[in-house]
């Protein structure tokens, strides 16, 4: 197994993965105010900047775009989602294999557990198996460690976050990707709960540049090591400046006064 720090999807032991399996996991809306970003070549452009480690989308998007941006860009592969029509208790149907993700060329795979759902445990049965092939490619394993279901009342409450990081380091991933708890020391805890593993932020809807991004400065002071962002980057007008600032947020350490006053 290749060490995390060694993989391609890290940089300076620190991650920035562009997500866009919004197409599937919310449908259509979330690109209401920017259509021309229903084209995922735009994004795949937005993925090439340097700050950019690993663009998460679903095999059909991957299959169809990624071929022209193998060059540029590492595919992090979701093998698993469920469209927002579906009302049941939370769950997510796994449409893509492990071997298949290594064949389109993926450099890491993200499965998603529902920890607390009435289905969290054949989601964990199913993670186990992605996770032990995921193991025979030395592809790295990132979780969407998403609480949720009828037992949890609060999603981002701090010790459900911590429970969720704590989830992911037990069950054998290699980074966590959790909603952000509230506070830098909420978050804090949540890092600590994860032992030697990664811990990187879910950026959620989209919310102005510098809420954003001192958010994203919280997160990192509290030893969490990036960000797993899509429409806090994409639905924007210039993402470029946004990568931009945050690749001086996350990479160098530094403020978001200072980063948003280096890239205006």
């Amino acid at each position: 197994m290749i060490p995390i720090d060694d993989s391609s999807i890290v940089r300076d032991g620190k991650s920035l993965i562009l997500a866009m399996d919004h197409g599937l996991e919310h449908g259509p809306v979330d690109f209401t105010d920017v259509p021309q970003k229903l084209d995922p070549a735009t994004v795949f452009e937005t993925a090439t900047h340097d700050a950019v480690t690993a663009m998460a989308v679903q095999k059909g998007i991957a299959e169809g775009y990624y071929p022209s941006y193998e060059d540029d860009v590492e595919l992090l592969l979701k093998i698993n989602g469920t469209s927002n029509l579906w009302m049941g208790e939370p769950d997510s149907a796994v449409n893509c294999s492990v071997d298949y993700a290594a064949e389109i060329g993926a450099s890491a795979v993200g499965f998603t557990v529902y920890g607390g759902s009435n289905h969290e445990i054949e989601m964990v049965e199913e993670f186990r198996d992605v996770q032990e092939a995921a193991r025979e490619y030395d592809l790295p394993v990132v979780m969407w460690s998403y609480p949720r279901g009828q037992g949890i009342k609060n999603d981002t409450k701090p010790s459900t976050i911590s429970y969720a990081t704590r989830l992911a380091l037990e069950l054998g991933a290699d980074i966590a990707k959790v909603k952000y708890p509230g506070s830098k020391e909420a978050m804090a805890h949540a890092v600590d709960c994860a032992g030697d593993m990664k811990v990187v932020m879910s950026g959620g809807s989209k919310t102005s540049d510098y809420e954003f991004l001192s958010t994203v400065e919280a997160v990192i002071d509290a030893g969490a090591k990036g960000l797993a962002v899509g429409r806090n980057v994409w639905q924007r007008e210039d993402p470029t400046q946004l990568l931009d600032a945050l690749e001086m947020v996350i990479y160098e350490e530094e403020t978001a006064d200072a980063a948003l006053e280096a890239t205006e």
